[in-house]
């Protein structure tokens, strides 16, 4: 393995905590012998274009800094390698770290870990899914063989809040959620979907929202694919059903617990091929938007290495 380790940083992320935090990550793998390079782009096809040149010409390993999105651009250069990956959680959301159960806003803590995984040879093999399909904007981040996600593609009523959400001029956060989410509820109507589990018969039936799980979490902590595992080969396929707008008020704060997955308009199907269709929906993966459905995911076993 090579000494030297490529630190991926968004300077931008976490309202610039990402910037600093690069700083303890660095003095971290310094400490444990390892040289550092920073790879910073310009924007989002920059900054990937270039990790893919240091993965190229043989990085140690690749420490993405900052949110979701960050670690989302790592695994499009990174799946399929033996280049590990390490993350320091500094963004909003934070989904990945959560699910693997890494650090989440302790940028020296992280960078500690890091440091001793790779000092150890401590990785864990961890699956990825994989998004494909007519609607989806294939050669995007992904390239043409589709887009690595790592935690929860949702589409349905939670892609509608965050399609409004990101149409509104607010500062990010919570609160920007929370009304883009009121918002919509005001409009708010089941979806007919389409849904192939393996290559099975069609179910049809009226969904709020479709969720594939690779991970547990999404939108900041909310257990949405509470019980999955991302190392078995297979997807939780979370489906809330027709629901009226009272009881999706009831049953959504339910999510930041994984209760949800109780309630009788909730089912729970396991799948490692999963195709949805509906109309006038966004996918999003991992927080970023993929494109209309339709979309085809597959849980592919053992994509990534990961520093834990």
């Amino acid at each position: 393995m090579s000494a030297e380790i490529t630190l991926f940083v968004n300077p931008t992320a976490g309202s610039g905590r990402a910037a600093h935090a690069a700083q303890p990550a660095a003095s971290a793998l310094r400490d444990a012998g390892f040289s550092v390079r920073s790879v910073v782009g310009g924007d989002a096809p920059d900054a990937l274009a270039r990790l893919r040149t240091a993965v190229r010409e043989g990085t140690g390993a690749v420490i993405a800094v900052g949110g979701d999105g960050m670690v989302s651009l790592a695994m499009q250069a990174l799946a399929g390698t033996e280049v590990p990956l390490g993350v320091v959680a500094v963004g909003t959301g934070n989904d990945f770290a959560r699910a693997m159960g890494l650090p989440v806003r302790e940028p020296a803590r992280a960078g500690r870990l890091a440091a001793e995984a790779l000092k150890e040879g401590r990785v864990r093999e961890i699956d990825l899914g994989r998004v494909t399909g007519t609607g989806h904007a294939v050669g995007g981040p992904g390239g043409v063989g589709g887009t690595w996600y790592g935690t929860v593609l949702c589409s349905g009523f939670d892609s509608r809040v965050n399609d409004r959400g990101n149409r509104m001029r607010l500062p990010a956060g919570r609160f920007t959620y929370d009304l883009a989410m009121a918002l919509e509820l005001a409009a708010f109507r089941p979806f007919p979907y389409r849904i192939t589990l393996d290559g099975g018969p069609v179910l049809e039936t009226e969904a709020t929202l479709v969720a594939v799980g690779n991970g547990s979490f999404y939108g900041g902590g909310m257990r949405i694919c509470a019980d999955a595992v991302p190392d078995d080969g297979l997807f939780d396929v979370t489906v809330v059903g027709d629901c009226s707008r009272s009881t999706l008020l009831k049953v959504f704060p339910r999510v930041y617990k994984g209760t949800h997955l109780d309630h009788p308009k909730v089912t729970v199907h396991r799948a490692s091929k999963v195709t949805l269709e509906a109309a006038g929906i966004t996918a999003y993966a991992d927080g970023e938007p993929l494109g209309p459905l339709p979309v085809s995911a597959e849980c592919v076993p053992a994509a990534l290495r990961l520093l834990a």
